[in-house]
């Protein structure tokens, strides 16, 4: 919460928390109190394998997807489009000493941030991981999305210019 790039920041991306990933709870509330609007992850309803991030709030309509995860309901108002987000904050399974992310192996996040990337969108791409989460290096493809910085509770990783 300290980073400048999140103190400066209005639209935030984050997940809810499951299958052990590190829970951003704490930082969900911290965004609510600071009056920052922040967006969740939710499966494309028309594009498979892609995400949408849908505003939520302390009192959101709340549906489980095929995966079981709790997603706000979608509707116009409520999308951000990612090129106005500031940050997207994304789970993940393991990461290297590159900022190589691996996370479930559905790609929904590589293909959802492809345009941060090619675009050279301002959006920060930040993994947030458990310190145990970390290794040497992971294999990567030419579709993995690398982080700008990774946060772990004992560290923040900051990657050379992405």
């Amino acid at each position: 919460m300290s980073l400048p790039a999140f103190q400066q920041a209005e639209r935030i991306a984050v997940y809810l928390a499951n299958d052990g990933e590190l829970s951003p709870n704490e930082l969900i509330t911290h965004c609510w109190l600071e009056g920052k609007a922040v967006y969740l992850p939710v499966l494309h309803p028309f594009t498979a394998g892609n995400l949408v991030f849908v505003q939520y709030h302390p009192d959101s309509s709340m549906l489980a997807n095929k995966y079981g995860i709790a997603e706000p309901r979608v509707s116009s108002a409520s999308l951000c489009p990612l090129p106005l987000l500031d940050i997207v904050f994304t789970p993940l399974v393991a990461f290297d000493n590159a900022g190589n992310r691996m996370g479930m192996g559905g790609g929904y996040y590589d293909r959802t941030l492809r345009p941060v990337v090619r675009d050279q969108l301002k959006v920060q791409v930040i993994g947030l991981a458990h310190d145990c989460q970390q290794c040497d290096a992971l294999p990567v493809q030419p579709w993995d999305i690398p982080m700008h910085k990774i946060i772990t509770p004992g560290k923040i990783f900051h990657f050379q210019s992405r």
